[in-house]
Protein backbone atom coordinates (compact mmCIF):
# COMPACT_ATOMS: atom_id res chain seq x y z
CA UNK A 1 0.00 0.00 0.00
CA UNK A 2 1.03 3.59 -0.56
CA UNK A 3 1.01 5.99 2.37
CA UNK A 4 -2.27 7.48 1.12
CA UNK A 5 -3.83 4.02 0.82
CA UNK A 6 -2.75 3.14 4.34
CA UNK A 7 -4.27 6.37 5.63
CA UNK A 8 -7.57 5.63 3.86
CA UNK A 9 -7.71 2.12 5.32
CA UNK A 10 -6.91 3.37 8.84
CA UNK A 11 -9.49 6.13 8.61
CA UNK A 12 -12.20 3.71 7.52
CA UNK A 13 -11.37 1.02 10.11
CA UNK A 14 -11.14 3.44 13.02
CA UNK A 15 -14.50 4.96 12.08
CA UNK A 16 -15.97 1.44 12.26
CA UNK A 17 -14.37 0.69 15.62
CA UNK A 18 -15.03 4.05 17.26
CA UNK A 19 -18.07 5.80 15.78
CA UNK A 20 -18.39 7.79 19.01
CA UNK A 21 -15.39 9.66 20.43
CA UNK A 22 -16.14 11.13 23.86
CA UNK A 23 -13.32 13.16 25.37
CA UNK A 24 -11.81 10.86 28.05
CA UNK A 25 -11.16 13.75 30.46
CA UNK A 26 -14.13 14.79 32.61
CA UNK A 27 -15.00 18.45 32.14
CA UNK A 28 -17.98 20.77 31.80
CA UNK A 29 -16.63 23.70 29.78
CA UNK A 30 -13.55 25.07 28.05
CA UNK A 31 -11.86 26.13 31.31
CA UNK A 32 -12.24 22.78 33.07
CA UNK A 33 -11.11 21.02 29.88
CA UNK A 34 -8.03 23.25 29.70
CA UNK A 35 -7.13 22.40 33.30
CA UNK A 36 -7.74 18.68 32.79
CA UNK A 37 -5.59 18.54 29.66
CA UNK A 38 -2.81 20.46 31.41
CA UNK A 39 -2.93 17.95 34.28
CA UNK A 40 -2.79 14.99 31.88
CA UNK A 41 0.87 15.63 30.99
CA UNK A 42 2.81 12.66 32.43
CA UNK A 43 -0.39 11.51 34.14
CA UNK A 44 -3.09 9.09 33.03
CA UNK A 45 -6.57 10.28 32.13
CA UNK A 46 -7.97 8.02 34.86
CA UNK A 47 -5.79 9.72 37.46
CA UNK A 48 -6.77 13.18 36.20
CA UNK A 49 -10.45 12.25 36.49
CA UNK A 50 -9.82 11.20 40.10
CA UNK A 51 -8.09 14.48 40.89
CA UNK A 52 -10.26 17.10 39.20
CA UNK A 53 -13.43 16.75 41.33
CA UNK A 54 -11.56 17.98 44.43
CA UNK A 55 -9.80 20.69 42.44
CA UNK A 56 -12.99 21.96 40.84
CA UNK A 57 -14.72 21.88 44.21
CA UNK A 58 -12.21 24.55 45.21
CA UNK A 59 -12.76 26.55 42.03
CA UNK A 60 -14.11 25.85 38.56
CA UNK A 61 -13.80 29.26 36.90
CA UNK A 62 -10.76 31.47 36.26
CA UNK A 63 -12.17 34.14 38.56
CA UNK A 64 -12.46 31.70 41.46
CA UNK A 65 -9.26 29.77 40.70
CA UNK A 66 -7.08 32.90 40.77
CA UNK A 67 -8.12 33.40 44.39
CA UNK A 68 -7.09 29.89 45.52
CA UNK A 69 -3.61 29.80 47.10
CA UNK A 70 -1.12 27.89 44.97
CA UNK A 71 -0.40 25.51 47.85
CA UNK A 72 -4.07 24.50 48.01
CA UNK A 73 -4.11 23.82 44.26
CA UNK A 74 -0.96 21.73 44.63
CA UNK A 75 -2.48 19.75 47.50
CA UNK A 76 -5.56 18.97 45.41
CA UNK A 77 -3.50 17.66 42.49
CA UNK A 78 -0.63 16.13 44.49
CA UNK A 79 -1.12 12.63 43.04
CA UNK A 80 -0.51 13.93 39.50
CA UNK A 81 3.04 14.10 38.21
CA UNK A 82 4.75 17.50 38.27
CA UNK A 83 2.17 18.82 40.75
CA UNK A 84 4.14 21.91 41.88
CA UNK A 85 4.74 23.05 38.31
CA UNK A 86 1.15 22.37 37.30
CA UNK A 87 -0.24 24.21 40.34
CA UNK A 88 1.86 27.24 39.44
CA UNK A 89 0.60 27.08 35.85
CA UNK A 90 -3.05 26.72 36.87
CA UNK A 91 -2.79 29.72 39.17
CA UNK A 92 -0.94 31.79 36.59
CA UNK A 93 -3.16 30.99 33.62
CA UNK A 94 -6.30 31.71 35.67
CA UNK A 95 -5.00 35.19 36.45
CA UNK A 96 -4.09 35.76 32.78
CA UNK A 97 -7.50 34.62 31.59
CA UNK A 98 -9.17 37.14 33.89
CA UNK A 99 -6.76 39.98 33.13
CA UNK A 100 -6.35 39.48 29.38
CA UNK A 101 -9.43 37.58 28.19
CA UNK A 102 -12.29 38.64 30.42
CA UNK A 103 -12.28 35.30 32.21
CA UNK A 104 -12.90 33.39 28.98
CA UNK A 105 -10.72 30.68 27.43
CA UNK A 106 -9.60 32.00 24.01
CA UNK A 107 -10.33 29.94 20.91
CA UNK A 108 -6.97 30.46 19.23
CA UNK A 109 -3.75 28.49 19.36
CA UNK A 110 -1.60 31.58 19.73
CA UNK A 111 -3.52 32.95 22.70
CA UNK A 112 -3.67 29.57 24.43
CA UNK A 113 0.02 28.87 23.92
CA UNK A 114 0.80 32.20 25.61
CA UNK A 115 -0.75 30.93 28.85
CA UNK A 116 1.53 29.43 31.54
CA UNK A 117 1.96 25.67 31.21
CA UNK A 118 0.04 25.44 27.94
CA UNK A 119 2.00 23.94 25.06
CA UNK A 120 0.99 23.26 21.48
CA UNK A 121 -0.60 19.87 22.16
CA UNK A 122 -2.71 21.14 25.06
CA UNK A 123 -3.82 24.17 23.05
CA UNK A 124 -4.70 21.93 20.09
CA UNK A 125 -6.86 19.67 22.26
CA UNK A 126 -8.73 22.64 23.70
CA UNK A 127 -9.49 24.38 20.41
CA UNK A 128 -10.56 21.10 18.79
CA UNK A 129 -12.72 19.70 21.57
CA UNK A 130 -14.02 22.87 23.22
CA UNK A 131 -14.49 25.03 20.13
CA UNK A 132 -14.63 22.60 17.19
CA UNK A 133 -11.65 24.18 15.43
CA UNK A 134 -9.89 21.54 13.28
CA UNK A 135 -6.63 20.48 14.94
CA UNK A 136 -4.57 17.31 15.19
CA UNK A 137 -3.01 17.09 18.66
CA UNK A 138 -0.16 14.56 18.67
CA UNK A 139 0.48 12.71 21.93
CA UNK A 140 2.79 9.73 22.49
CA UNK A 141 0.17 7.23 21.28
CA UNK A 142 -0.38 9.07 18.00
CA UNK A 143 3.35 9.69 17.48
CA UNK A 144 4.08 5.99 17.99
CA UNK A 145 1.26 4.71 15.78
CA UNK A 146 2.02 7.15 12.97
CA UNK A 147 5.47 5.56 12.77
CA UNK A 148 4.25 1.98 13.06
CA UNK A 149 1.72 2.57 10.34
CA UNK A 150 4.17 4.29 8.02
CA UNK A 151 2.34 7.61 8.07
CA UNK A 152 5.21 9.76 9.35
CA UNK A 153 8.97 9.61 9.64
CA UNK A 154 8.92 9.97 13.41
CA UNK A 155 11.60 12.69 13.46
CA UNK A 156 9.56 14.65 16.00
CA UNK A 157 5.95 15.44 16.90
CA UNK A 158 5.94 18.54 14.70
CA UNK A 159 6.76 16.42 11.65
CA UNK A 160 4.18 13.82 12.68
CA UNK A 161 1.43 16.43 13.03
CA UNK A 162 2.31 17.94 9.67
CA UNK A 163 2.26 14.54 7.96
CA UNK A 164 -1.08 13.50 9.46
CA UNK A 165 -2.71 16.78 8.49
CA UNK A 166 -1.63 16.21 4.89
CA UNK A 167 -2.95 12.64 4.81
CA UNK A 168 -6.37 12.99 6.42
CA UNK A 169 -9.31 15.28 5.55
CA UNK A 170 -9.40 18.42 7.67
CA UNK A 171 -12.97 17.72 8.78
CA UNK A 172 -11.87 14.37 10.28
CA UNK A 173 -9.00 15.63 12.45
CA UNK A 174 -10.89 16.32 15.69
CA UNK A 175 -12.48 12.88 15.81
CA UNK A 176 -9.60 10.97 14.27
CA UNK A 177 -6.99 12.00 16.81
CA UNK A 178 -9.19 10.54 19.56
CA UNK A 179 -9.86 7.39 17.52
CA UNK A 180 -6.13 6.80 17.14
CA UNK A 181 -5.61 7.29 20.88
CA UNK A 182 -8.42 4.85 21.70
CA UNK A 183 -7.01 2.25 19.31
CA UNK A 184 -3.48 2.68 20.62
CA UNK A 185 -4.58 2.15 24.19
CA UNK A 186 -6.77 -0.85 23.40
CA UNK A 187 -4.86 -2.73 20.69
CA UNK A 188 -1.53 -1.15 19.74
CA UNK A 189 0.12 -0.08 22.97
CA UNK A 190 3.86 0.25 23.45
CA UNK A 191 4.04 -3.22 25.02
CA UNK A 192 1.04 -4.84 23.39
CA UNK A 193 2.16 -4.49 19.79
CA UNK A 194 5.51 -4.00 18.11
CA UNK A 195 4.14 -3.27 14.67
CA UNK A 196 3.27 -6.89 13.87
CA UNK A 197 0.57 -7.91 16.35
CA UNK A 198 -2.62 -5.83 16.17
CA UNK A 199 -5.22 -5.98 13.42
CA UNK A 200 -4.25 -2.75 11.67
CA UNK A 201 -0.51 -3.45 11.78
CA UNK A 202 -1.08 -6.92 10.31
CA UNK A 203 -3.38 -5.56 7.61
CA UNK A 204 -1.01 -2.80 6.57
CA UNK A 205 2.20 -4.84 6.68
CA UNK A 206 1.35 -8.56 6.40
CA UNK A 207 4.95 -9.49 5.59
CA UNK A 208 6.66 -7.37 8.22
CA UNK A 209 9.16 -9.59 10.05
CA UNK A 210 10.95 -7.25 12.45
CA UNK A 211 9.61 -4.98 15.21
CA UNK A 212 9.26 -1.31 14.35
CA UNK A 213 11.81 0.86 16.14
CA UNK A 214 10.04 3.94 17.43
CA UNK A 215 11.68 7.33 17.68
CA UNK A 216 10.79 9.15 20.87
CA UNK A 217 8.44 12.10 20.64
Amino acid sequence: MTRAERAEFIHRRLAELYPETPVPLDHKDAFTLLIAVLLSAQCTDARVNQVTPALFALADTPELMQEVPEKEIQAAISSCGLAPRKARAISGLSKMLVENHGGKVPASLEALEALPGVGHKTASVVISQAFGVPAFPVDTHIHRLAQRWGLASGKNVVDTERSLKRLFPRESWNQLHLQIIFYGREFCSARGCDGRVCEICRALFPKRRSPVKIRKA
